[in-house]
């Protein structure tokens, strides 16, 4: 028996026999020299094969369309415009004259290239975006050497498929009801197969390292899509134990779906709203699944981040209208890009900065991109037809960077009335508060905006002064903190004073442990990755605002996150019992 742990990033428990599923290796691709008169020739077996790949990708795009979320089509569509795309096709046939080497081994060594490049990105997004390149080259390799590739969607028995990294065109064309659970060596988060496997329901876990060349296709695998945990080989007693896991999850989910319809309130009848963050479109209808109440954070910073996806006006309209129409007439927030810090957009050429995450990003960027800026709005507000929308802007640091902002909303508003094109007027604009100098200026903000949406994961960052990503040091970012308590009672105070909602969009929104004291401290809103509501939704239901508000004001006394963290668990244990943290 082993046990490997790695990134949960799709909830639930499966028990199964294991498939290594190493397709994506393709076959060995040989090498050899050829003669100045054979370039047309190679030329031409290049054409043919890349001919067939597109043709292959046109019909699974149209398969995917008929049977799948449309917004899933939008993987093949990237591919087929890079096999498309003139300019790259030019990039081959110059390193096909040049090297005077055979076209598979080209494209190989240009597939290395590309997705090296992107692995070499800080941005976990673009690192993440390097299987597309793969993906899509050795679809076309595969051709060249009339290799055929193993089908999951032809799967007769269930599996548990283990890969170092599920190619997307894979993860859509599986037959979905055999796979039980997925398990990658590579991916994070917001990987095509965390994404994916979230929109199928289907337990997942990233980020394994070497999980697929020690697991043998026959395995018996243990896969905990909660806590992380891998189990392969397990003994008799260890599988009893993970059925009965098993069985009680699914049932306590069942409990917990039950209550979707019933309205996140206190047993005292104090009500807030819970909504779901999200990256891509496609994970706006489970979202609504979970019995969110619309979209509380939409990072649009994805589709700019996206390898090969168009960020033209269009591609964004598409993209936002989805959302805006699954949503109904639910609210949907669409954050601004916050681009730069971790999250580098290529055509911006951010990496040369020093100190990113205190640098050119979210805010700063649009501001001083105008054109780039006005797009998205425009995009954004002509989207804003289809649905009930709502803009927000990130980093905002005080009401001059505020002002601007509102100030080219308005110019595009203008520009489009003078278009005589159909938009949505009357949108509420809210700004995010995650840096330390708008929390202490919240009332300032607060008289600017319609509402506050708190990131406590900048917060927490930038309040304590340390890198979360810094294994040093990231045992030091405690959202208990009183610092961090102290900054959010004030922002909610000012939103409250204004008249304003204080929503949360951060982790903490979406972490049991938190719930009750950001109760207690009057928050109206929760936003968090779409599994966690549930769980929220029931801690919410479980507790009285009276209590919880007698929480928060004792916990704002402590004088350091360990008595915090003492005091709230011993709360919890009181309120809800020795079973809260099942919940």
């Amino acid at each position: 028996m082993k046990k490997y742990t790695g990134n949960p990033v799709s909830s639930g428990i499966a028990l199964g026999k294991a498939l290594v599923y190493l397709d994506n290796n393709t076959s060995e691709v040989p090498r050899y020299s050829i003669q100045k008169d054979q370039l047309d020739s190679e030329w031409s077996r290049y054409l043919s094969a890349n001919g067939a790949a597109i043709e292959e990708l046109k019909a699974l795009n149209v398969r995917a369309k008929r049977d799948m979320n449309k917004e899933h089509s939008a993987i093949f569509e990237a591919h087929l415009m890079m096999l498309e795309d003139t300019e790259f096709q030019g990039q081959i046939k110059g390193r096909l004259e040049t090297s005077l080497q055979n076209i598979e081994w080209i494209i190989k060594n240009i597939s290395h290239e590309m997705s090296a490049m992107l692995m070499a990105s800080p941005d976990p997004y673009l690192r993440e975006r390097a299987v597309d390149i793969v993906d899509v080259l050795h679809r076309v390799i595969n051709k060249l050497l009339h290799a055929q590739r193993v089908s999951l969607a032809d799967l007769s028995e269930d599996v548990i498929l283990v890969c170092r990294e599920l190619l997307p065109s894979d993860a859509l064309a599986m037959n979905k009801a055999r796979v039980k659970a997925i398990v990658t060596d590579l991916g994070g988060a917001t990987s095509h197969t965390a994404i994916l496997a979230r929109a199928f329901g289907i337990p997942a876990i990233v980020g394994l390292s070497s999980a697929s060349k020690e697991i043998k296709t026959g395995d018996m695998l243990i896969v905990n899509g909660v806590s992380g945990e891998l189990v392969v080989n397990p003994e008799e007693s260890v599988q009893t134990e993970a059925k009965h896991k098993r069985k009680h999850y699914y049932k306590r989910l069942g409990e917990l779906q039950k209550l979707r319809a019933l309205p996140a309130e206190t047993r005292d009848g104090y009500r807030v709203s819970l909504k779901a963050n999200i990256e891509v479109p496609e994970e706006a209808e489970a979202a609504l699944g979970t019995g969110c109440e619309g979209i509380g954070l939409y990072r649009s910073e994805f589709l700019f981040l996206s390898a090969g996806r168009p960020t033209d006006e269009e591609e964004q309209i598409k993209a936002y209208s989805q959302v805006l129409k699954v949503m109904g007439n639910l609210p949907v927030t669409l954050r601004t890009a916050d681009v730069g810090g971790d999250k580098l957009l290529p055509e911006l050429q951010l990496s040369d900065e020093r100190n990113p995450i205190l640098g050119w990003r979210a805010i700063r960027v649009s501001l001083s991109q105008p054109e780039l800026f006005k797009t998205q709005l425009r995009a954004m507000l002509r989207a804003g037809v289809s649905g009930n929308l709502r803009i927000m802007f990130p980093m905002i640091s005080g009401i001059e960077e505020l002002e601007q902002a509102l100030a080219v909303l308005e110019e595009v508003k203008s520009e489009l009335r003078k278009q005589r094109k159909a938009f949505a007027e009357a949108v509420p604009v809210g700004t995010m508060i995650e840096i330390p100098s708008a929390a202490l200026t919240a009332d300032i903000l607060a008289e600017k905006s319609n509402f506050f949406s708190i990131g406590t994961n900048d917060l927490v960052q930038y309040t304590i002064a340390v890198d979360r990503g810094n294994e040093k040091v990231s045992y030091l970012a405690q959202p208990f903190h009183p610092a961090i308590l102290r900054s959010l009672k004030q922002i909610i105070d000012a939103a409250h004073e204004k008249g304003i909602t204080a929503a949360m969009c951060g982790e903490m929104a979406g972490d049991t442990s938190f719930t009750a004291l950001l109760l207690g401290l009057g928050l109206d809103e929760f936003s968090m990755n779409a599994l966690a509501i549930p769980r929220i939704r029931r801690v919410i239901q479980s507790v009285t605002k009276e209590s919880c508000g007698r929480l928060a004001k004792n916990a704002l006394r402590c004088t350091s996150y360990h008595d915090v963290g003492r005091l709230v668990e011993d709360w919890m244990l009181s309120e809800l019992g020795t079973n809260y943290k099942a919940i």
